[in-house]
């Protein structure tokens, strides 16, 4: 055989063999192999609804000065999808990112479903729990350990909700309500009124389900409306309390304590309380990442701060320092920048803002003194909010209609209480916290966890006086 003819046999024998060595010789090892390209994350949409604002409906960053004046630079090290900060009070947008980006919840839903359910119970209304009350719920729950077949306050199972982030408080109280999809169709009747235009509810309790979502603007919207509510105010802005555990007979029923998961209320290690903070809610899932909105007062400021799904991993407390980044630019840009949007008022408010008519307000008033009349202290909150409560609802329809902000009663009072403060022990010890006052206190965990649509719960039953998911440390 020729030379040149051999030495192609030579080749093609080659090159067959390094074919068949690539296909079983793993490319991590091969030395040659390109490395996989990382994923991207998700573009937003290049048009938004405009709901509060045109510019709110634009992809990126908004933000604009007042003319004469230097507002300080937004944190560039932000990595949200989706963040929006605005004045509570006022409803003014002081700046937004991909604010009406429809994405993933979380369990910061559970605030529309506070909206939608709350006024309807008592505090004091009792209910035994049933097994069916805690059929449906999604696998890695999270929970505040609700039992079959023993007894729960309204208000045990709302701090349930707002602490612990419980899906089975949740489940138990859309039975209550009439049943899960009753309870989906309402909340998506109050997103409506709200004007959430962006908000889809599958799930009552944040679960991820194929097509619920929500965005920054919503999520704002519901905490908004929220946190006109006195019982609202006192469960998101309570740090700890104690809830009940199994009724054994002839023996009194012992309580552990639970802690609230929102980091920038309670602390964590790394992670300081943020002075001023009354809440609002947290979460974290598979999907939707972790998300928050929060609500604090500097002076007679009160700002409102939502962040969705940044950079840092699932459950990490990266959601809380960037949402604090962007509270400390708000306080700092107030009065310095044009508003980029609004907060839009529900439906039924006119021009003015005012809200209904007068036998709506005569209502709302009376369900307001109804539902904080009992005299027992809860998270800071007590007598003087159901001594209050009817006249403060009037007052801030008469102040939202004139001046077209929307008040929020005795957010100052409930941030100053220690961390813990309450009426003794037992399952009404509670309280706010400052970020001073709680700076001296212990820290709520090791740190924060995956929540609702991720891993697992215990479901195991907890040891009297113990938190039952403590040691997965839910968001």
């Amino acid at each position: 055989m020729p030379t040149s003819s051999l030495r192609a046999v030579r080749t093609s024998a080659t090159a067959a063999a390094a074919v068949s060595l690539a296909l079983i010789v793993p490319a991590s090892l091969s030395g040659t192999a390109h490395a996989a390209s990382p994923v991207k994350d998700p573009e937003p949409p290049s048009r938004m609804s405009t709901v509060g604002g045109k510019p709110l409906g634009s992809p990126g960053t908004q933000m604009k000065a007042k003319p004469g004046q230097k507002p300080p630079e937004l944190p560039k090290d932000l990595t949200a999808r989706s963040w929006i900060v605005s004045d509570a009070e006022s409803g003014e947008v002081l700046a937004s990112h991909n604010a009406h980006w429809k994405l993933p919840p979380a369990s910061t839903l559970k605030m529309l479903f506070a909206d939608t359910v709350l006024p309807k119970f008592p505090k004091t209304k009792t209910h035994k729990v049933k097994a069916s009350d805690l059929e449906g719920m999604g696998e890695g729950s999270s929970l505040v350990g609700v039992k079959e077949d023993q007894t729960y306050s309204v208000r045990d199972l709302w701090r349930g909700v707002f602490l612990r982030s419980g899906n089975d408080a949740v489940h138990v109280l859309a039975a209550m309500n009439g049943g899960k999809d009753k309870t989906v169709r309402e909340m998506n009747e109050v997103a409506e009124k709200l004007h959430a235009e962006d908000t889809n509810v599958v799930s009552p309790d944040g679960y991820d389900k194929k097509g619920q979502v929500s965005s920054a603007y919503d999520l704002t919207l519901f905490a908004r409306s929220g946190m006109q509510k006195a019982d609202f105010r006192e469960y998101a802005s309570t740090a700890r309390a104690e809830f009940p555990g199994e009724e054994k007979k002839g023996k009194k029923r012992e309580t552990y304590e639970i802690q609230n998961t929102n980091r920038l209320l309670t602390g964590d290690f790394g992670l300081d309380p943020y002075p001023g903070i009354a809440g609002v809610k947290n979460g974290s899932t598979t999907n939707a990442g972790a998300t928050f909105t929060g609500v604090a007062q500097h002076g007679d400021r009160v700002l409102l701060v939502t962040c969705m799904h940044p950079d840092g991993g699932q459950g990490g407390l990266e959601v809380y320092k960037e949402t604090a980044k962007l509270f400390d630019w708000g306080f700092k840009a107030a009065g310095k920048v044009k508003p980029v949007g609004e907060l839009v008022a529900p439906a039924g408010a006119g021009e003015s803002g005012k809200s209904g008519d007068a036998a709506d307000r005569k209502k709302g008033a009376g369900q307001a003194a109804a539902g904080s009349g009992d005299d027992e202290g809860s998270g800071g909150a007590g007598v003087a909010l159901g001594i209050t409560g009817a006249c403060l609802v009037l007052v801030a329809v008469v102040a939202y209609a004139v001046h077209r902000r929307w008040p929020i009663p005795d957010l100052a009072r409930l941030r100053r209480l220690p961390f813990g403060q309450g009426p003794g022990t037992g399952p009404d010890a509670g309280g706010a916290v400052s970020g001073r006052d709680a700076k001296a206190s212990e820290p709520a965990g090791s740190g924060p966890g995956p929540e609702s649509g991720s891993s697992s719960g215990s479901g195991q039953e907890p040891e009297a006086g113990t938190d039952p998911v403590g040691a997965r440390k839910p968001d």
